[in-house]
């Protein structure tokens, strides 16, 4: 299903040209490790060390030794350590990066109908299955294509991409070859409808709040925005998201303000007032339980 493009993850992945990146993650501490959000090109997780709780589309998956994990177009997910010194990487790519211009049969059942959501990726592979190891060594081959900036203790939360020929092409077979792994298996699944009301809802609050987070926002309008009472609305929320409404309407604010202090010259108050706080005390106590640190201390030390 087609779904609207102000409720996507503002990010990049990879270039305009070359859509896929990587991304290296090393936990220090417990709790949330990547923060719920969706976007439409497909991701591959592989868990390598420690524990994480991986939530996809409502559902909870525990994670306690090593596996790899599929995130399929449009899927609302997030993840959260549960252990310290766990290891997590990442490929994120669009299907696009793969099209052939030749109608070939990889590309009328396979290319074009991942395009168009309709193929599903496994949700997950365990070491015990037979294609495990293969995929596993593809995926780090592809990691390790990005260049010499991918050290094997790196932390690449914003991710690596790369420009090189050479590179993109050893990528781009890469990723076919785990396809032609997935396929050889039988692991891939068509679906005709892949829409679960619940997370669609979860996705219509979030863009309300990230198109209206300047403004004053009530319970009472996030609740409105799929239908639902506010009592239930927010035992909802909070058993989706882990967090209440209003502390995810706080933690997205200080979010921008991070981005104003960081890319404008605006005094903190402006900033106070164009992240939705109308109280400078308001904001500096909601700053500081997020950051640890006062704006301008922030400022100062990202400059």
């Amino acid at each position: 299903m087609q779904q609207p493009s102000d409720l996507k993850e503002i990010r990049l992945h990879g270039t305009k040209s070359f859509p896929c990146a990587v991304y290296r993650t090393r936990s220090v501490e417990k709790g949330a490790f990547v923060k719920h959000h969706w976007h439409d090109e497909i991701e591959i997780l592989y868990f390598s060390r420690g524990g994480f709780r991986l939530e996809i589309n409502m559902e909870s998956f525990p994670v306690h030794s090593e596996c790899l994990y599929f995130i399929n177009p449009g899927e609302l997910h997030s993840i959260i350590t549960e252990t310290t010194g766990s290891y997590e990487d990442a490929i994120v790519f669009s299907p696009d990066i793969l099209s052939f211009d030749s109608c070939d049969t990889a590309q009328v059942q396979l290319i074009q109908p991942m395009q168009k959501k309709k193929i599903l990726f496994p949700r997950c592979i365990l070491p015990t299955h037979p294609s495990f190891a293969s995929i596993r060594d593809v995926f780090t081959d592809i990691m390790h294509s990005f260049g010499h900036v991918f050290l094997e203790e790196s932390v690449l939360d914003d991710g690596a991409v790369t420009d090189d020929l050479t590179n993109q092409l050893y990528i781009k077979s890469s990723l076919l070859r785990i396809l032609a792994i997935l396929s050889s298996h039988k692991l891939f699944t068509t679906t005709e409808k892949n829409y679960d009301k619940r997370v669609e809802d979860i996705k219509t609050v979030m863009a309300y709040v990230r198109n209206n987070y300047k403004e004053k926002i009530y319970i009472s309008d996030l609740a409105d925005q799929v239908s639902l009472n506010e009592q239930y609305f927010c035992r909802f929320f909070k058993k989706a998201i882990g967090r209440t409404p209003m502390e995810y309407v706080n933690e997205y604010r200080i979010k921008q303000s991070l981005r104003l202090l960081e890319e404008t010259d605006l005094p903190v108050m402006e900033v106070c007032l164009e992240c939705g706080y109308n109280n400078l005390g308001n904001f500096l106590r909601e700053f500081r339980k997020h950051t640890s640190t006062t704006p301008l201390q922030y400022r100062k030390k990202k400059s």
